[in-house]
Order: C-alpha cells, then sequence, then structure tokens
C-alpha cells in the first residue's frame, strides 16, 4: 500500500474542537482549532455540558474551514480519523458523530483515535528527521500524566502513571486557588518568571521503586502554605484575597512540579535504554520543563511545536495515517470510549 495519505482529522474530547487535513503522516495542509477556553475561566476548568454544547454549535464550521482551507473535498480524502477516547464523553460524541456522518456519506473509513497516542505523534509533525526507536514519553496533560516506552510505531508500554492530579490538573486547581486565570499552566508559567522558586520548599512525590506520580500532596501543601499566610481565608474559599506572594509561591510549585517530571522521566530513559526522550501534551509547552530536561538530559529530547502541544487535530490525523497504513477500518457503529488507555 501506497505511503501517500490524505487524512481529514476531527478532535473534540475536551475543550477544542478541531479539524485539520494531513498529507503523508506529517504535511500540515490545514490546521483549524476552536477554542473554549473563555467559555470555562469563570468555572477554573472546564464545565462539561457547556463544553459539549459548544462544540455542537462549532464543529461544522471548524471541519468546513479545515476542508476550505486546504482546498480539498471529500472525495480528496482517504480516512477520516477521530478522537474516540479518553476525554469527556459528551464532546467526544459530538466529534465521532460528525466523523460517522461524514464516513457514511462519503463512502470513507472511519478511524478511531485514542488522544493520548495522538498527543505522541504531535512530535512527527515537527520539521525534522523521524525519532529514532525505542523511545521513552512523558505525556504530561491536564487530564494525564504518563510515562510510556515506545519501541516502534504503535508499540506501546506503560511504565506508569499518576495516582491523584495529573501535572496539568494540578497547574490548573493552584492556579485557581492563587487567584489566576485559567487555563493555570500559562498562568503560573507567567507569574513564576517574577518569583523565586527557592522561597517555598514544597514537597516531591517520587514514589520511590515505581515509575508512579502523585501530585495531590504539592497541591495540598501550597494550600496550606496559602492558609499560613492568609489565616483569615476560610476553608474551602480558594480565592486569596490581599496581598500574598504570588510569583514566589508559582516559582516554588512550578519548579516542585517540574523536578519530579524531569527527574523521574530522565531515571526510566536510563533505565529502559532509550535512544530519544518525548514530551507531549498540553503541559509540555511549558518552557521551565523543556528547558530542564534539554539541560540534564544525556540523550536527544523532543518536544512538539508550542502550537501543537494543545489539543489538534492534526496529531489526531498523524495516528490516523499510521493506523490507515495499518489496516485499520472501524465500523459506523463504535461508541466512545471516555476511559480508554493507550496500551488496551
Amino acid at each position: 500500500m501506497s505511503e501517500e495519505t490524505r487524512i481529514l482529522g476531527i478532535e473534540t474530547s475536551c475543550d477544542e474542537t478541531a479539524a485539520a487535513v494531513l498529507e503523508n503522516g506529517r504535511h500540515i495542509v490545514s490546521n483549524i482549532v476552536a477554542s473554549q477556553a473563555e467559555i470555562h475561566t469563570e468555572f477554573g476548568g472546564v464545565f462539561p455540558e457547556l463544553a459539549s454544547r459548544a462544540h455542537i454549535e462549532t464543529i461544522h464550521q471548524v471541519v468546513s474551514s479545515a476542508l476550505v482551507e486546504a482546498h480539498v473535498g471529500l472525495e480528496s480524502i482517504d480516512a477520516i480519523a477521530v478522537t474516540r477516547g479518553p476525554g469527556l464523553a459528551g464532546s467526544l460524541v459530538v466529534g465521532l458523530n460528525m466523523a460517522k456522518g461524514l464516513a457514511m456519506g462519503a463512502g470513507l473509513p472511519l478511524l478511531g483515535i485514542n488522544h493520548l497516542e495522538a498527543h505522541l505523534y504531535s512530535i512527527w509533525l515537527a520539521d525534522e528527521d523521524e525519532p529514532s526507536f525505542p523511545l521513552l514519553a512523558l505525556i504530561v496533560s491536564g487530564g494525564h500524566t504518563e510515562l510510556i516506552l515506545m519501541r516502534d510505531h504503535l508499540q506501546y508500554e506503560r511504565l506508569g502513571g499518576t495516582l491523584d492530579d495529573a501535572a496539568g490538573e494540578a497547574f490548573d486547581k493552584v492556579a485557581r486557588l492563587l487567584g489566576l486565570d485559567y487555563p493555570g499552566g500559562p498562568a503560573i508559567e507567567e507569574i513564576a518568571k517574577d518569583g523565586d522558586m527557592d522561597t517555598f520548599k514544597f514537597p516531591r512525590a517520587w514514589m520511590e521503586d515505581t515509575w508512579d506520580f502523585s501530585f495531590s500532596g504539592l497541591k495540598t501543601a501550597v494550600l496550606r502554605e496559602v492558609r499560613s499566610l492568609q489565616p483569615s481565608l476560610e476553608a474551602g474559599v480558594e480565592a486569596p484575597e490581599g496581598d500574598l506572594p504570588i510569583a514566589d509561591l508559582a516559582a516554588s510549585f512550578q519548579d516542585a512540579v517540574v523536578d519530579v517530571l524531569v527527574g523521574k522521566t530522565l531515571a526510566a530513559a536510563k533505565e529502559f535504554e532509550a535512544n530519544e526522550i518525548l514530551v507531549a501534551g498540553g503541559v509540555s509547552a511549558n518552557l521551565s520543563l523543556r528547558s530542564s530536561l534539554q539541560a540534564k538530559s544525556k540523550i536527544p529530547v523532543r518536544v512538539p511545536p508550542l502550537a501543537l502541544c494543545t489539543d489538534n487535530a492534526a496529531m489526531i490525523a498523524a495516528v490516523g495515517h499510521r493506523r490507515f497504513l495499518n489496516g485499520q477500518r472501524d465500523a459506523l457503529d463504535i461508541d466512545v470510549l471516555p476511559n480508554w488507555p493507550l496500551t488496551s
């Protein structure tokens, strides 16, 4: 089978409605993303029902724009790749139903794609030589923090993951605690530039003898520090009032998260004799994480282009290319898988 493909990707796993056209697994012809960040800001996180409604309102226009920008119609598409999971069930249904309708109407193959796998394949969308297997991958996002050993294309071994909060989730919760905007990752990273990471000695949960992570204790430590600095803050109230060393708190918290992520990733890469390290997912956009890994690693570290760190449909299409060539064809009655493990 020829490796030349043109895949339409659709992504609606959380709060971005996205569609893209990708050629030959690496060339992005179009990549449209409609963000819902403003809708969810007042809640300090994604409100699932509002997310699914917003997807319904924008999905048709987003897919149409991706095809128009690529100057192609469905007759020029080889397959439709769509996020099947993991993610918010209501959001996933919108994208999957759109993809089913298009596939049925145009007689095209339908490919249900794992969102975590797609984050890994965002690395292949960079304008560089392809990574050299075996690879040690850190997937770090709002909903996931996992270490994955990738011995070849489409082959994964999960080494460990978070036992509670994902790193991105911890960023969002601490940002809300500090009175910062949603999404929390960029907000904390920005204000931390003016802070001293050594001001507060927040704990690191190393989870010895495992490749697992835990960030709930760190989040609680920040909460206790804030309450000690502002005794008037009532239990259950997350928005501080008055003067607090926000920049120092943010910098110290960020350093604690990065320290554990980098330490565990480098140790796993050495243990499993990886040739390269991949870092993907929304938190891979964090410059402190990127710079620390690249400075401390003895092997190459690859991260996606900043525009492809957060959810997008080009990465869905990138996996679709590989899956299509590998013979995957899904029935039109497939359902969403909100808790779909990468290694299942």
